[in-house]
């Protein structure tokens, strides 16, 4: 994954504008602090905060060894139970077990010592079969993953889901290095989109997790899109944010916008880097958090 880096006053403003720019939420991110604010007199702050940040690449997860389920694990064979108070431990020939046995009760101690070697042989073989497997398995590298099989089960999994929809919907792949665009288009997939896109969110995710985790992916930067809503966003995005900062220039007055997702507010972000006399910063929490606008 690239890495961005970010400059700011303090080091939790230069966290969260790299977080705008990924746009992720902060348990989706790694950081490296580049280079801190340092302490002067009188209070003062010299210097300024350097961070450098990525998307934070999916763990692998382990895979199970489907032999060891419903087996009884161990590494070693099982201990002797403690014999019962008042009962001796059977000798090698069974006397003390007769000697101990209530009158008129059967002789234990030979049949005990006949099964005891079967049982014990049985749980070593199963400790040998289970320890062998975690072996096999800890043993094994991990192995990269093609980025276009990864978009290719994505593009499936959308194509299904669209269908489940009630939709003869199209899914298209488009990969970029890393980069992996999956865009669905057919008719009636408005129920795929939601209110403020907030359904899409969730489709990607389970795109995510039918593709990039099922396939043990840590690498690609996934992302869907249905019938071109994120492009017409992006688009309106981009122009409601310049208007703003322009506003925001001539009264010299700074301007919060609504709450919006991390994704739109590094469109924001994006769209005014570049216009003089504004600055733009995050402020809030999830999912209240949004992009305040200020004179620079």
């Amino acid at each position: 994954m690239e890495w961005v880096e970010t400059v700011a006053k303090t080091l939790a403003e230069a966290r969260e504008m790299a977080l705008d720019r990924l746009g992720v939420g902060e348990d989706d991110a790694e950081f490296e602090v580049l280079e801190e604010p340092k302490a002067g007199l009188f209070g003062r702050v010299r210097g300024e905060a350097r961070v450098r940040a990525r998307v934070r690449p999916t763990a692998v997860r382990p895979k199970q060894d489907r032999r060891s389920r419903g087996r009884q694990r161990t590494d070693r064979p099982e201990k002797e139970p403690a014999p019962l108070e008042g009962v001796a431990p059977a000798s090698s020939d069974g006397e003390a077990g007769r000697e101990s046995a209530p009158a008129g009760s059967a002789p234990r101690g030979r049949h005990e010592k006949r099964n005891r070697p079967k049982q014990q042989k049985e749980l070593t073989a199963m400790a040998s079969d289970d320890q062998g497997a975690d072996d096999r398995s800890a043993d094994r590298p991990a192995e990269a993953v093609d980025p276009t099989a990864v978009g290719e089960a994505a593009v499936e999994f959308m194509t299904g889901l669209a269908v489940a929809f009630g939709s003869s919907a199209t899914a298209s792949l488009h990969v970029e290095g890393s980069e992996l665009d999956v865009r669905v288009d057919g008719e009636d997939l408005g129920l795929l989109i939601g209110p403020g896109g907030r359904t899409l969110m969730a489709v990607q995710d389970l795109a995510r997790v039918a593709a990039q985790r099922r396939l043990g992916d840590h690498d690609t930067r996934l992302r869907i899109d249905v019938a071109g809503y994120r492009e017409r966003r992006r688009a309106a995005l981009e122009k409601f944010a310049v208007a703003v900062a322009h506003e925001v220039r001539e009264t010299g007055r700074t301007k919060a916008l609504e709450p919006m997702a991390s994704a739109d507010r590094k469109v924001v972000h994006d769209s005014i880097h570049e216009i003089e006399g504004v600055a733009s910063h995050s402020d809030g929490e999830e999912p209240r958090r949004r992009v305040v606008i200020t004179p620079a």
